[in-house]
């Protein structure tokens, strides 16, 4: 039986992760290991200065899984190496209230996790559902088995993990699926300036917007048609045409300003 890890970081509480888990859970074997509160937004953070506890969480009584004071890169290390033995066959992360494409991946927590499955040498993607309101995790939760079947038959090169974004609609107003590129837009943010009942002032992220280039192939583009967004992601971030460029742009006088002893 496929071994699955399903973690998030809107918390171990959160309907999403539950409706994954309940899904999966009767057909795989399948363990959860979550944050025990929201960690959106975390990006790739790791707890280094204090130490990861975990706790074994129940529903109505029953095990559910283990409850992480950490980040979502943290539940997926600490689940790997210590609570799942022999280590899982894929990781899932999600469902993600709220897309995650563009730049934005470099700050999910969400994605993070999958990426971090990555890492440690095993399949992983994150799923995210396109809607902050209202969420409706049934269609997202069953695609879930077809991104396992996908990702266990893909062969994905080392080092990738899947980024899928579904729209929040009925499968039926689906328009298909398509391989996408992270796209590159930036966001337009808003900050409201408050200022508390002893005089100081606080800022509150209250807005942004995604400003994207039109790009057909791009994530974000894809799931304004209404089509699923399934982005292949690396880790590695160099930037490979700077790295051929920048190497033969050197100043040679640099060389004079190391100093062999």
């Amino acid at each position: 039986m496929i071994r699955i890890l399903l973690t998030n970081d809107d918390g171990i509480y959160a309907p999403g992760l539950m409706a994954l888990y309940e899904e999966l859970r009767h057909d795989y074997q399948v363990m959860v290991v979550a944050p025990e509160v929201e960690m959106s937004a975390v990006g790739h953070a790791i707890t280094l200065n204090f130490p990861l506890r975990v706790k074994e969480f129940s529903i109505n009584g029953k095990f559910y899984g283990y409850a992480v004071s950490g980040t979502p890169a943290d539940c997926v290390k600490i689940g790997v190496q210590e609570l799942m033995d022999p280590p899982p066959d894929i990781i899932l992360s999600g469902i993600n209230l709220g897309a995650n494409v563009g730049v934005n991946v470099l700050y999910s927590g969400t994605v993070s996790a999958a990426t971090e499955g990555a890492f440690l040498g095993i399949r992983s993607a994150s799923i995210s559902l396109n809607t902050r309101k209202d969420p409706d995790f049934t269609f997202p939760a069953r695609f879930s088995r077809e991104i396992i079947e996908f990702i266990m038959k893909a062969d994905l090169m080392p080092g990738t993990a899947l980024n899928v974004n579904i729209p929040a609609l009925p499968p039926e107003k689906i328009k298909g699926i398509r391989i996408t590129k992270q796209g590159t837009g930036s966001f337009k943010e808003r900050f409201e300036k408050r200022t508390d009942p002893r005089g100081n002032i606080y800022y509150w992220l209250s807005g942004e917007k995604l400003i994207e280039n039109g790009d057909p192939e791009n994530d974000s583009f894809v799931l304004s048609q209404d089509m699923i967004s399934i982005t292949p992601l690396h880790y590695d971030l160099t930037c490979h045409s700077e790295f051929k460029r920048l190497s033969s742009l050197i100043p040679q006088n640099w060389k004079t300003l190391i100093r062999k002893d």
